[in-house]
C-alpha cells in the first residue's frame, strides 16, 4: 500500500461543542424541575417561610379568595342568590382562605373557639355570617357582610 493513501486517512470526527452546551442546559433544566416539585409540594408551613415565595403565595391566596367573595356579593346584589346561600358562601370562602393563610383549621370551629385562636380578628365577621345564614330575621345585609368580608381578605397580614 502506498504512503501517499495515508494522508486521506483521519481519526474520528469531533463532537460539535453544542453538544456540551445541550447537555448542560438540558441539565439545568432537569435541576429547576426538580425544586419546582419540591417547592410546590412542600407543606405550607415550610413554604411561607421562603421570602419570595411565601409573599407571592400569599398575595395569590388573597387576590384569589377576594374575588371570590366580590363574586358572591355581586350575585346577591344583582337577585341571583339569597341571603341564606350568600351567606353560606362568603362564610366558606372566608373560612378556606383562613385555614389558607394562617393553617388554623377554621372550616370545622366554633365561633369561641375562632375568638381564641390566632385568628380571631375573623371571629366578629364570622358570628355576622352565622346570624346571616340561620336567622331568617336578620337585619343584616349580606352585601355589607361581604364587603366587609372582602377588606378583612385584602388587610389580612
Amino acid at each position: 500500500m502506498p504512503d501517499d493513501l495515508l494522508r486521506h486517512v483521519i481519526g474520528p470526527t469531533p463532537y460539535s461543542s453544542w453538544w456540551l452546551w445541550l447537555a448542560i442546559a438540558l441539565t439545568v433544566v432537569l435541576i429547576v424541575f426538580y425544586l419546582g416539585v419540591f417547592v410546590a409540594t412542600s407543606p405550607r408551613r415550610r413554604l411561607r417561610t421562603v421570602p419570595v415565595v411565601g409573599a407571592a403565595r400569599d398575595r395569590v391566596i388573597r387576590y384569589r379568595a377576594a374575588r371570590a367573595v366580590r363574586a358572591i356579593g355581586d350575585r346577591y346584589r344583582a337577585g341571583d342568590l339569597d341571603a341564606e346561600p350568600a351567606g353560606e358562601a362568603v362564610d366558606r370562602e372566608l373560612r378556606r382562605f383562613l385555614r389558607q393563610v394562617s393553617g388554623v383549621r377554621a372550616e370545622y370551629m366554633q365561633i369561641d373557639d375562632v375568638a381564641n385562636s390566632e385568628i380571631a380578628a375573623a371571629a366578629p365577621l364570622l358570628a355576622n355570617l352565622v346570624d346571616v345564614r340561620f336567622n331568617a330575621a336578620s337585619g343584616l345585609d349580606v352585601g355589607v357582610v361581604s364587603h366587609d368580608a372582602e377588606e378583612l381578605i385584602r388587610s389580612w397580614a
